[in-house]
């Protein structure tokens, strides 16, 4: 005689199902409504959270030196702006200077575009067609601007984009930074709720999870993104000190080559040879030699910052920075390489975990 002990399992019913098709579809729709109007957000949410993360060991400092959360939150805030506010606001007025500069040259008719100095003669015949282009520029800047007028006005478009997207790009990092200030402010709570959240999606391995993003945020935002800004500020520094022309545009350039892995050296090495050109010997082998301090400096900061090597391949930096920046402008740029590095880290992570055993 069978047991009555033996447990049944439940029959789903049509009217059950039904009910929990409608309770999964209105789950989805609010969802989805939250999302959408999260949407405009969603990058400025993201960087604060990075920015929060990224500098909460210096937070824990300014708690010793304040004695308070609150007042070490607002005086970590106001420093974060005013180091991201005044550097930008400086590459922004050069840039109108020369801009505007070059307007003025246009319209009394000067040249614009200064001719090649006396050393180009011993130059390399492969560079014979740049110097003739640079020598046709300078004495007749119309007519070389006709010779390549739709190349240079498919950059012209893509470089006020660029420019437009550098001014929204720092606009984003300022509320940004605004709000990685609040959630420092509330970094405990916010702290335990991120965990929670990973150990509910994650189960046990959750808390892992947790623990590698924020390793691998604060990695990247020190070994790539700090090594970038250094870089970036030691080169512009000299380009402004040795008189280089439209030194701000330069900068900019510099940093973005300097975030997607590549160095400053396509924008410095240019730049140094048109210095011995141009300018007086001191000035050029001054600058030269600052430029390659510069370029060398990659080397001896990123093991210094990373600490036990690069978070990520070359390549997971390279097209994080880059998809970031085509998708999202320049605030991507920076929040691509983190978020992809991230994904990577994570991937990693999960391959490398065992698979529980099956119990028969």
């Amino acid at each position: 005689m069978e047991s009555n002990n033996v447990q049944r399992s439940p029959t789903i019913t049509f009217e059950k199902l039904v009910d929990i098709i409608i309770r999964l579809a209105v789950l989805l729709f609010l969802l989805g409504w939250c999302l959408t109007i999260l949407r405009p957000f969603v990058l400025i949410l993201m960087w604060a959270g990075v920015i929060a993360i990224a500098i909460y060991p210096l937070y824990s400092i300014f708690i010793k030196l304040f004695r308070k959360r609150a007042l070490a939150s607002v005086a970590l805030t106001l420093l974060m702006l005013s180091v991201l506010i005044v550097p930008s606001w400086l590459v922004t007025e050069s840039l109108f200077e020369e801009v505007s500069h070059i307007r003025e040259l246009n319209k009394t008719g000067q040249l614009v575009i200064p001719p090649p100095g006396e050393s180009t003669a011993n130059w390399p015949a492969i560079t014979k067609p740049i110097v003739d282009f640079w020598r046709l520029a300078s004495e007749n800047l119309q007519s070389a601007l006709t010779q390549y007028a739709d190349q240079l006005k498919s950059a012209g478009v893509w470089l006020l984009g660029a420019v437009a997207g550098i001014g929204t790009g720092v606009l984003q990092f300022v509320i940004s930074i605004i709000i990685g200030g609040i959630l420092l402010a509330y970094s405990t709570p916010v702290g335990s709720a991120a965990t929670e959240i990973f150990v509910k999606l994650a189960g046990k391995n959750g808390e892992q999870f947790a623990g590698t993003i924020v390793t691998t945020v604060r990695s990247v935002v020190k070994g790539i993104l700090g090594v970038a800004v250094i870089q970036a500020t030691m080169a512009g520094l000299g380009f402004f000190i040795a008189g280089v022309p439209y030194a701000g545009v330069w900068t900019v350039a510099c940093l973005f080559f300097a975030i997607i892995q590549v160095g400053a050296g396509p924008v410095a090495i240019p730049i140094m040879i048109y210095m011995f050109s141009a300018t007086d010997t001191l000035t050029a082998v001054l600058l030269a030699i600052w430029l390659v301090i510069t370029l060398i400096s990659d080397n001896i900061l990123k093991p210094l910052l990373l600490g036990r090597g690069a978070p990520a391949p070359m390549l997971v930096v390279f097209l994080g920075a880059i998809g970031g920046f085509i998708t999202s402008g320049f605030l991507g740029l920076f929040l691509g390489a983190v978020i992809l590095t991230i994904g990577y880290k994570l991937l990693m992570l999960w391959l490398n975990t065992p698979q529980p055993s099956i119990e028969q």
